[in-house]
């Protein structure tokens, strides 16, 4: 059995370490709840912008936007992945770049040209010991990102999309569905054809082929700003949700470490309470036996 004073240095250790991962699922709990307001708010904004643009993809125009028309064939590709900065988050990292690593793979089988840039440096690390080469790398985007910062690479894809220099954007993050519900997915998000079909989700964009519409200003103007609008507020939601996604993994991380750090000190202070016991009997046995002796 151990001895009881390395028993209580063991049980010492574990309620410091208890200690701090309790700390850390409560703030991961007060970030969460700041994320997910700013992601359900992004969301109806997100979604809002895609009926509208799918309403349009549906009314009688002639003419479209460069944002929302598929290349003939996909020669070169952008491809966004979302990391923490930091650990301690359970699978959160692992499912992402599981899931980069596969689409990489496919990347190479279909003999598409790609770049690959990576947000966090949880990514990076893991992507230089792969020996993967990293075109651009992000350190910047925290919990908290802003839509100024996301807007930089918005702007960029828009250009590169329309000037040809990319055909397709694509994005490795954690989807943000519920709070009981996070997925790791790879999504394409240029260029926007996807999103004609996502007001239809709800069943309130059925009949919008039937609908009138009048513009002011003309229909072309109305795209040139809606369309990029609305890649850009798509592309935001993607942080958003993978900025949540962390916060919900770090959460449920630290929260079964915490519980484990409870179960290890239960059973650390029945082993300590065993060992003193054992040395209290221990040492009668000797009182008892001296005096014996001596009689």
């Amino acid at each position: 059995m151990a001895n009881a004073r390395s028993l209580v240095k063991r049980l010492k250790s574990v309620r410091n370490i208890r200690k701090i991962t309790r700390t850390m699922e409560l703030i991961a709990t007060g970030r969460f709840k700041k994320a997910m307001d700013r992601a359900s708010e992004a969301a109806a904004y997100t979604r809002k912008l895609s009926e509208i643009v799918g309403d349009l993809g549906k009314a009688d125009l002639k003419f479209s936007h460069p944002l929302l028309e598929e290349r003939a064939e996909t020669k070169k590709s952008v491809l966004l992945v979302l990391t923490s900065n930091r650990g301690l988050c359970g699978g959160y990292n692992g499912s992402v770049l599981r899931n980069t690593l596969r689409h990489i793979k496919q990347l190479k089988e279909d003999s598409i040209e790609y770049t690959l840039e990576i947000s966090g440096k949880r990514g990076i690390k893991f992507l230089n010991f792969q020996q993967i080469e990293l075109d651009r790398t992000y350190t910047h985007f925290e919990d908290r990102p802003t839509f100024a910062e996301v807007d930089e690479l918005g702007l960029r894809y828009v250009d590169d999309y329309i000037a040809g220099r990319i055909d397709r954007l694509d994005v490795s993050y954690t989807r943000f569905d519920s709070i009981s519900r996070q997925e790791a997915v790879v999504e394409s998000i240029l260029p926007l054809s996807s999103l004609a079909g996502d007001s239809d989700t709800n069943g309130e964009g059925g009949n919008a082929a039937n609908v009138d519409y009048e513009f002011q200003p003309s229909p072309q103007e109305i795209l040139e700003e809606l369309v990029p609008a609305a890649f850009r507020a798509k592309l935001f939601k993607c942080f958003l949700d993978a900025a949540v996604s962390e916060q919900i993994a770090r959460m449920v991380a630290m929260k079964g470490a915490t519980e484990n750090a409870d179960e290890m000190a239960a059973t650390l202070k029945q082993q300590y309470n065993r060992a003193r016991q054992a040395s209290i009997t221990s040492e009668l046995a000797e009182i008892i036996g001296g005096a014996a002796a001596l009689e």
